[in-house]
């Protein structure tokens, strides 16, 4: 390619000589570097920084550190790396394809240099290939020359800092308390303060008008590893198939197995951060962010961003902010939890229920047809006490503060992002330097004239969009039908297991009953839950792929919908199961509601609250450990697996292990890693304001959770995966609007669940309608009587209990022959039971009663005025908390001011400089003296 520059070891040679003009990464030698004990030169008591100035000597002997080319001056900005077949066709097309998508690359102005896992330098040309530490890995390292980094820089709108923020600080009452010292703050001295510049579109032409100390500097190792990936991305490797491009094909038709940029050296020193100071920013990163012990410490976002890029800054930051919120919550919740503990023992309604007198001593119905016995209503006791904790006066006020909260939060993560994205440089990101992607260009059928650029660019019709999510919302709906299936074979596994184990002879496993069945359901619904949702990860990739979106973020739009979708309803169907729909239509003993023939499944007498909070604890907390274990315990044992030949060839002294060997033997974060990381938190987000009223537990557990979150996933990203490319984005994508549309529900599954899952609402009618005041005597008014000569008939026998077994109960147990009580009471039967429900009885007609109507004309009206109350509450809250501080918005003005004014100047320069040029060419004299 004419005028290429040299590369490799061919540019050594031919750019030679001692006035060369270092580019780039050249000359940069021991500036972050990894180095040993051997490079810290002690001086009359005093060390030599790691972060030294100092050149390396030029030899011709490769260099000690792997983070740079063998010339030891030009850093290693990416590397891809693959692995040598057995001789043979397929082998011999993934040759073909390298060589085309290698030679394409220095095309484009990369500079490569292959060289295998023991140090040996392979030329392309010429010689034959070298083997690696496993016998067949080859990496092939790639650098940026400073031309090529211009170039890309002005195509990809890098925005680069042209002057001073002269903005002052502004002073509130937030800024003065954040200045008092807390023991959660950074060091400092190790975190320094990022320079806080204006900045602009970075263009060649106006080079100079930018600030740049060196030239080493200018651009990050996260931008220039953006570059190299940007051009892996549509790099083509077969030149008759524009279709046929890209690191990922290759790496998908196993041409190349990984790409990836380096980590700066080991995370971790044999000696301490205070006394020699980091060996490089990921040692730096882990001692003071992904260390177990930093767990109180706010994160380095801006070290986070430098190291890592902006989308997943962006995501650490969220997080943060997350979990510092959830401190409020789960104090709240915590107190209201303690509250419940505390005046349980008062509660009048438990206490009744646990009196082995009345009504303790009313003997029940039987919780199934045929085999179950009566029992009495004092073995509810524990049921009634446990269902106190998490329904009581307090919940009401909770519910009410957790929806408050979910639209405080989401307000002021608004605000807090425009700061992140102004300091980031990353507004109008979106609009203004996103490209399309490359699968979209290859594969779009027509062409259109964009409207702002008037440039051609592909273009994907609605009549051709059409077919494509047609197809993607119907695989949709299956998956949600099958969802359903499970949930609905769960229901009928919970009707089933309850009238086993309720018909049980042993009469401790038969009074418990409603807890085993809640808790082996709410296990079975959450294997079913991970499996489902690991099968629907993989369609929903595919659905994605097909419908073919133009730009990456509407592709991570779609995904997300797609996948927290039914992550929506895989996860919160069984929830809702119990809180609306189990035990709402029950019949009476002579006519019992049944769902697919089986009689329906019925709350406790104490209500169903306390299950609900069993099925959130477990499906909630179960998610988070599996996950945890998923995320960090399989890449420790995998990455120790794969890396066990390289550590043992370097403890024998066959050779170095070098960093890209290394990062090469750990976990590939993968294209969507981030995604698992939010649809977790989002879940979360979901059980801790979609069900609070039910478990006010829940924050609390979520910011334990969190608190290790962090702190796993910082020490999962810095010692556990490859380096990531340092991807850019504005904001968390359609995240926002899900946890807005989680906060705006919430508001009515709480109201709904106080309503008609608790039992706040008939309390209070009884309380002020009933007994004048007093809850003495609920027991006896929300339980109906029956008579049990008229249970239902069932293929001619009776639906109540087998009389020649069980007719009566002793001390809470069904007394049945053998029994030492079965004599005694042998001749007494029971011509009366009761059940939950306001029915008229004992005798029919079962109608309702007008309490049950009362009860419920409250129970709308509580909905109608808590979620009014409530939304008024949120819209206030929205309005009153301005989306932007108004220092950013000053600060956006102002840079904006000075990048007009630094066009103008410019503009204004290049027509001076043309003038000038003109009147030059004019004059006789100058052109005889120019010839």
């Amino acid at each position: 390619m004419a005028g290429q520059a040299p590369i490799g070891f061919e540019g050594m040679e031919q750019n030679g000589g001692g006035d060369q003009q270092n580019v780039g990464f050249e000359g940069y030698e021991n500036q972050n570097k990894p180095v040993g004990t051997e490079n810290i030169e002690l001086a009359e008591g005093e060390h030599q920084p790691l972060n030294s100035d100092k050149r390396k000597k030029e030899t011709d002997e490769p260099s000690e550190n792997d983070l740079f080319m063998r010339d030891g001056r030009r850093r290693i900005d990416y590397v891809i790396a693959y692995q040598k077949g057995e001789e043979g066709e397929s082998e011999n097309k993934k040759n073909k394809k390298r060589k085309e998508f290698e030679k394409n690359l220095r095309e484009e102005g990369l500079e490569l240099e292959i060289e295998d896992a023991e140090g040996v330098s392979v030329e392309q040309q010429g010689e034959e290939e070298g083997n690696s530490a496993g016998g067949k890995t080859i990496f092939i390292k790639i650098h940026v020359p400073w031309d090529t980094m211009l170039r890309y820089a002005e195509e990809l709108k890098y925005k680069m800092p042209i002057q001073d923020n002269d903005i002052d600080e502004e002073v509130t009452l937030l800024s003065c308390l954040q200045k008092i010292p807390t023991p959660f703050e950074l060091s400092e001295e190790f975190i320094k303060p990022e320079p806080n510049y204006f900045t602009a579109a970075f263009t060649r032409e106006r080079i100079s008008d930018f600030i740049m100390e060196s030239e080493e500097t200018f651009f990050t190792h996260a931008e220039r590893s953006r570059v190299v990936h940007e051009i892996l991305e549509v790099c083509r490797y077969d030149p008759d198939n524009k279709t046929k491009f890209g690191i990922e094909h290759m790496i998908a038709n196993k041409c190349y197995a990984a790409s990836y940029p380096l980590h700066e050296g080991p995370h971790k020193s044999e000696h301490s951060l205070l006394t020699h100071g980091p060996l490089n920013d990921r040692h730096l990163l882990y001692e003071e962010w992904a260390r177990p012990g930093r767990w109180y410490k706010k994160q380095p976002l801006d070290a986070i961003r430098r190291y890592y890029g902006e989308k997943i800054g962006l995501y650490f930051a969220w997080l943060g902010f997350y979990t510092e919120a959830l401190t409020w919550a789960a104090l709240v919740g915590f107190i209201v939890f303690l509250y419940g503990c505390f005046t349980v023992a008062f509660d009048a309604v438990s206490d009744d229920l646990c009196n082995a007198g009345n009504p303790g001593n009313f003997t029940m119905c039987p919780q199934c047809s045929g085999r179950c016995p009566y029992w009495l209503l004092s073995s509810s006791c524990f049921y009634a006490k446990l269902t106190y904790l998490f329904d009581n006066g307090a919940t009401v006020f909770f519910a009410a503060f957790m929806s408050l909260w979910a639209t405080t939060f989401c307000e002021f993560w608004k605000r807090r992002q425009n700061e992140i994205d102004y300091d980031w440089d990353l507004f109008g990101f979106e609009d203004q330097e996103e490209n399309c992607r490359p699968q979209f260009e290859a594969k779009a059928p027509d062409k259109r004239i964009n409207p702002v650029t008037k440039v051609a660019e592909p273009f994907l019709s609605l009549k051709q969009r059409f077919p494509r999510f047609t197809a993607a919302i119907l695989s949709i709906a299956f998956m949600i039908c099958l969802v359903l299936a499970s949930v609905m074979g769960i229901i009928v596994y919970r009707i089933a297991v309850r009238a086993a184990i309720a018909a049980v002879s042993d009469n401790f496993i038969s009074s418990q009953a409603s807890i085993i069945t809640s808790c082996t359901a709410s296990g079975i619904s959450l294997i079913i839950i991970m499996s489902l949702q690991i099968l629907y990860d993989k369609i929903a990739t595919f659905l994605t792929d097909f419908e073919l979106h133009r730009t990456e973020t509407d592709y991570e739009d779609s995904y997300t919908f797609k996948m927290y979708f039914f992550a929506f309803v895989n996860y919160y169907s069984s929830s809702f199961y119990i809180a609306f729909f189990k035990g709402k239509l029950p019949g009476n003993p002579s006519d019992y509601g049944k769902i697919l023939g089986l009689r329906q499944e019925e709350c406790d007498p104490a209500g169903c609250l306390q299950e609900l909070f069993i099925n959130i604890a477990i499906v909630m907390c179960g998610k988070q450990f599996f996950n945890n274990f998923m995320e960090i315990f399989v890449p420790i044992a995998l990455n120790f697996w794969r890396s066990r030949g390289g550590r043992a060839e370097e403890k024998e002294g066959k050779g170095r292990y070098e960093q890209w060997e290394k990062d090469f033997d750990l976990s590939d974060l993968g294209p969507r890693g981030l995604f698992k990381e939010y649809l977790e938190m989002a879940v979360q987000f979901g059980f801790t304001t979609i069900f609070v009223a039910a478990f006010p537990l829940a924050p609390f557990f979520a910011l334990v959770n969190n608190l290790m979150e962090i702190r796993l996933d910082a020490f999962k990203f810095v010692t556990q995966l490859r380096r990531p490319y340092a991807a850019r984005a504005q904001d968390i994508g359609a995240w926002y609007a899900i946890l807005l549309g989680v906060g705006n529900l919430a508001v009515l599954t709480n109201a709904c669940v106080i309503a008609f899952t608790s039992e706040f609402i008939p309390r209070e009618v009884y309380k002020y309608a009933v007994g004048e005041g007093s809850l003495s005597g609920y027991i006896d008014y929300s339980l109906a009587r029956f008579n049990t000569s008229n249970f239902e008939m069932i293929d001619g026998e009776t639906s109540g209990p087998n009389p020649d077994k069980y007719s009566f109960v002793y001390d809470g147990y069904p007394v049945e022959a053998g029994d030492e009580y079965y004599d005694m009471y042998a001749n007494e039967t029971v011509s009366e039971c009761r059940y939950r429900g306001y029915y008229n009885g004992p005798n029919p007609p079962y109608d309702h009663t007008i309490d049950h109507w009362k009860i419920l004309a409250m129970k709308l009206v509580f909905v109608l005025l808590y979620e009014h109350l409530i939304f008024a509450c949120k819209f206030a809250i929205d309005y009153f908390i301005p989306d932007m501080p108004e220092h950013v918005r000053n600060a956006i003005k102002r840079e904006n001011y000075l990048a007009q004014k630094a066009l103008h100047d410019f503009s204004i320069q290049q027509a001076a400089e043309k003038k000038k040029a003109k009147r030059k060419g004019n004059d006789p004299g100058a052109a005889e003296a120019a010839r």
